[in-house]
């Protein structure tokens, strides 16, 4: 391991920030932090038409080159949704996204398979406090601390499991990365993980520490108890119930692949020039659930409007159940999934996904019942504007 480590502490005291990418301990990575300029605009906003409000918050991504293109998706405390596009799907057909523009989506996917989870415990599958030795069976090699990981846990980014394992293959594919935008998890393979399983030492348990591979490991188990591909069980459980004809993990298949945006360098990967294209991400079986899903505005704010219908059938008090804090934190509360923050006296449920050359954001105010989409087509750090926008949207008064 210290051959390990010898050159992964030099290349992070040379590129800082982006190490965080495969090393644990960076929290969500993206900046979401607002400054005191930042809250008082916010709460000077809610006053003009929301497509001005809009405008000023997200027309300069575009204007200044911080990406090539930007949807904004927002659900109003009335149910009813707006779309707004800006800059182009790619350079070269130069088409504008809109509402119905696909996008990688990125960690986004967890929030779909953690309510898939959620409706399988709810459907008494399994259990939350299901333990990794149960789940996973005699047959499957665990360490001490693997057996004991309770499913509730990887829900919750508390087994003690790493982001990613950190091992020298890992690290060659992160700089091939950095030049080449290749997928840097394509070898996070089901044989690869449960080997890693096997010999598992836990060095932080019981503590918000956000793990990719915690995801996978819950995509596996509802395979490997439904009997069912984890395309199938989503269909039946979240995107058929929702009428979403535009999510899923296989974009080719779905009917505004022929229109979607194509991803492109932005903060990251460090050697390709900013806007120029990246390659998609392909992943492994067993990374699909944590971070492959392909999707667009209109259905991210549908399955957000699901979570705030708690009171309406058993399916939408189940996915509002997601939105409550597990972990209580000053910062990054834990939910099922979601960060849940403190924004200048506002409550937002939120997920950021980065994958490939594309930053989503999804936020939600439960409170008012809004919720913001915000799809770039470009890999950036800085995701400030969908908090911006709550806010603006929640209209907070000068004096709170």
């Amino acid at each position: 391991m210290l051959a390990t480590l010898v050159p992964i502490a030099r290349f992070s005291a040379r590129y800082g920030l982006c190490v965080c990418l495969f090393l644990t301990g960076c929290g969500s990575l993206s900046i979401t932090e607002l400054d005191a300029g930042d809250i008082a605009a916010a709460r000077q906003g809610g006053r003009g038409d929301l497509q001005t409000e809009v405008d000023a918050l997200v027309r300069p991504l575009v204007e200044t080159g911080h990406t090539p293109g930007v949807v904004v998706g927002v659900l109003l405390p009335d149910g009813t949704m707006q779309f707004f596009g800006y800059g182009v799907t790619d350079r070269i057909r130069a088409l504008k996204p809109d509402g119905d523009t696909l996008f990688a989506i990125g960690s986004l996917s967890k929030e779909f398979l953690v309510a898939v989870a959620a409706l399988l415990v709810d459907d008494g599958v399994f259990s939350w406090d299901d333990t990794l030795e149960t789940l996973l069976g005699p047959d499957t090699p665990l360490s001490d601390d693997a057996k004991k990981i309770t499913l509730l846990q990887l829900a919750t980014h508390t087994s003690g499991l790493p982001r990613q394992p950190v091992t020298l293959r890992t690290l060659e594919y992160f700089v091939e990365y950095l030049f080449d935008g290749e997928n840097f998890y394509r070898h996070f393979d089901t044989r690869y993980i449960l080997n890693y399983l096997a010999t598992f030492s836990a060095d932080e348990k019981g503590q918000p520490q956000y793990s990719n591979i915690g995801y996978g490991i819950i995509g596996y188990i509802i395979e490997r108890h439904t009997g069912k591909a984890i395309d199938t069980v989503l269909a039946e459980k979240i995107t058929n119930p929702l009428g979403l004809t535009c999510t899923g993990y296989r974009p080719e298949a779905l009917p505004c692949y022929a229109t979607r945006a194509y991803g492109h360098a932005g903060d990251q990967p460090k050697f390709i020039e900013r806007g120029e294209p990246t390659p998609d991400w392909q992943f492994t079986n067993f990374m699909r659930g944590s971070a492959g899903l392909s999707s667009n505005a209109r259905d991210l704010l549908i399955f957000a409007a699901a979570h705030l219908k708690d009171r309406e059938t058993q399916f939408h008090g189940v996915l509002a159940n997601n939105l409550s804090v597990r972990v209580p934190q000053s910062k990054e509360a834990a939910a099922m999934g979601w960060v849940v923050d403190d924004v200048a006296g506002l409550k937002i449920t939120y997920q950021i996904g980065i994958v490939a050359g594309y930053t989503s954001y999804l936020g939600i105010d439960v409170e008012n019942k809004t919720a913001v989409v915000i799809l770039q087509n470009s890999f950036n750090w800085d995701n400030s504007v969908g908090h911006k926008l709550l806010l603006r949207l929640a209209n907070i008064p000068k004096n709170e």
